[in-house]
């Protein structure tokens, strides 16, 4: 008999557990065009905790998906940007866009 191996669950459940999170992912469309320092990041995301964006960019790094680079300065200066693996988002975050103009459209529209 063979052995039960654990269910992970299928693909879309796997890039929502890592990206889902509606901070996260603001925090990777911010990284697309250049690395951030958290406090430009924080200023980006109005509304976020620096609690909350902690977690989300240690989360984001423990997945492979940012990188946080410590500059060996007085005072120190950190900064995230987003690895070669988390720059393969960038399709998905770009039809995330296109799918949510079209559906601003069609509900302006009243096509629903």
């Amino acid at each position: 008999m063979a052995k039960s191996r654990k269910k992970v669950g299928c693909p879309v459940e796997v890039t929502l557990r890592v990206i889902g999170a509606k901070w996260k992912v603001l925090v990777i469309h911010y990284l697309l065009d250049e690395p951030r320092r958290f406090n430009e990041l924080h200023r980006l995301l109005s509304g976020i905790a620096p609690r909350t964006l902690t977690k989300a960019l240690r989360e984001l790094e423990q997945d492979g998906i940012i990188h946080r680079k410590v500059f060996p300065e007085i005072p120190p200066r950190v900064e995230y940007s987003l690895t070669d693996f988390g720059e393969s988002l960038e399709p998905v975050l770009l039809a995330m866009s296109d799918w949510g103009e079209s559906f601003a459209h069609q509900t302006r529209s009243g096509n629903r």
